[in-house]
């Protein structure tokens, strides 16, 4: 087993930037009891943040994410694999794998809880209670808790005792009504989103309102309970379609790469390819068809405002598509751009890794680790002008840093760890 020693630290967020700073959550230490994505992608962030993140494990297996494979990161000087799914939501982390369902397990989190600000948990409405390890059970340890649970449904309410994944949530949640082909063409149907958009709002909203509950603590002196449902993060994430229909009871359509209500706004054909192209305003609409040749398309009474475009949306991309096809897409994204109207191409992966905005933002890092070498990930959206995200180590190894964390936190001798690990509590 590995431990903190030998797990080197990486530069800080911007890579090459400077100075390596400590983050804006230097000093909050917290707790991640979840697994899969929203949770895990919670405590990277605030890893992120500077917060020193302990991710606690099964023992022997480890997050299911470290298995759903592959593709595969594969250690170049052993044949040990992690999937490049787990890098995604796990960097900045230490590993500490517990048995938590022993009493031995149990004791030893709790003796963690007191020196803790922060404890994510995804698991099943009311299974941690069972342990003694619910809300009202570390509260009573530790008042200045935030403690932060993120399931399916929520901890209150009919579906509360539900499991929930975020295919499913997003099925329920109204999401895969609004995605894909509109019916009448080939294809049509209910789509979903080609990423886990439900963990992944889920996860984003878990760490608003871990950091509103820590400002809070600030003015209050105590902790209180965050409860985050994909449920709930995914209704939410409907806007103008669920409003549609709650003040007008007019549902919005499933409209493919066209925007229900702002026309002309979608993928368009070129000399030599596809390209995307956005208005939302009559503003815009005007400077686009005068670079597109059509100035009088802005007076046009089919064109001139946007519910005159929506009415003639096929008349419009008809027009559109023949003024388009005189040329390739470097030239329509230069003129459209400069023109101040929104345009870019379809990425696929390889073109999102070698965009140069990307690449000038900090978007892409290499994190070392020591048996599993160099690991790619994906750097954090968030920028600050005085405290940058810091990336301190690569996704860890399951139970990497279990021995350390136990000699450091709780001060555990050598004989007592052997023996937690004899009976399997570690």
């Amino acid at each position: 087993m590995l431990d903190d020693r030998s797990n080197r630290p990486a530069e800080s967020a911007e890579q090459g930037a400077g100075t390596p700073t400590k983050g804006i959550l230097a000093g909050t230490r917290v707790l991640d009891l979840s697994r899969v994505v929203a949770g895990p992608l919670a405590g990277q962030t605030l890893a992120d943040l500077g917060a020193d993140v302990i991710k606690i494990e099964r023992v022997g297996e480890g997050d299911d994410l470290r298995t759903l494979g592959p593709p595969w990161v594969t250690s170049p000087s052993t044949e040990l694999e992690q999937s490049t799914y787990f890098q995604t939501v796990n960097r900045g982390k230490k590993s500490l794998t517990l048995d938590f369902a022993k009493p031995e397990g149990a004791e030893i989190l709790k003796g963690l809880i007191r020196e803790t600000d922060v404890f994510i948990e995804n698991f099943r409405t009311g299974t941690l209670a069972k342990y003694g390890l619910g809300y009202e059970d570390l509260k009573a340890i530790n008042p200045r808790l935030v403690y932060c649970s993120i399931t399916g449904f929520g901890q209150t309410g009919p579906y509360s005792d539900r499991s929930g994944y975020d295919y499913l949530v997003q099925a329920m949640g109204g999401q895969m009504a609004v995605t894909g082909l509109p019916d009448g063409m080939t294809g049509a149907g209910p789509m979903r989103v080609g990423v886990p958009i439900a963990d992944i709002t889920a996860g984003n909203n878990a760490v608003i309102g871990i950091l509103a509950a820590l400002l809070h603590r600030e003015k209050s002196g105590t902790g209180q309970h965050v409860d985050i449902a994909l449920f709930d993060s995914q209704v939410a994430l409907l806007l103008n379609s669920l409003s549609a229909w709650l003040n007008s009871r007019a549902p919005l359509p499933r409209t493919g790469n066209d925007h229900p209500t702002a026309v002309p706004n979608g993928v368009f054909a070129v000399k030599d390819g596809h390209i995307l192209i956005a208005t939302f305003n009559d503003r815009e609409f005007a400077r686009l068809a005068e670079v597109l040749g059509h100035p009088e398309w802005a007076t046009d009474t089919k064109y001139q405002r946007s519910r005159d475009r929506l009415a003639n949306r096929k008349d419009l991309t008809r027009d559109m598509t023949e003024a388009l096809s005189h040329h390739g897409k470097k030239h329509w994204m230069d003129t459209i751009n400069a023109a101040k109207v929104s345009c870019g191409p379809i990425n696929d992966m390889e073109d999102i890794e070698r965009d140069e905005q990307l690449a000038l933002r900090g978007m892409f890092v290499t994190l070392n680790h020591p048996v599993m070498g160099d690991v790619k990930v994906v750097g954090s959206p968030l920028k600050f002008s005085d405290t940058p995200v810091v990336y301190p180590n690569a996704p860890p190894l399951l139970g990497e840093n279990t021995e350390a964390i136990l000699r450091e936190r709780l001060t555990l001798t050598d004989a007592q760890i052997e023996d937690l690990r004899a009976n399997k509590i570690i």
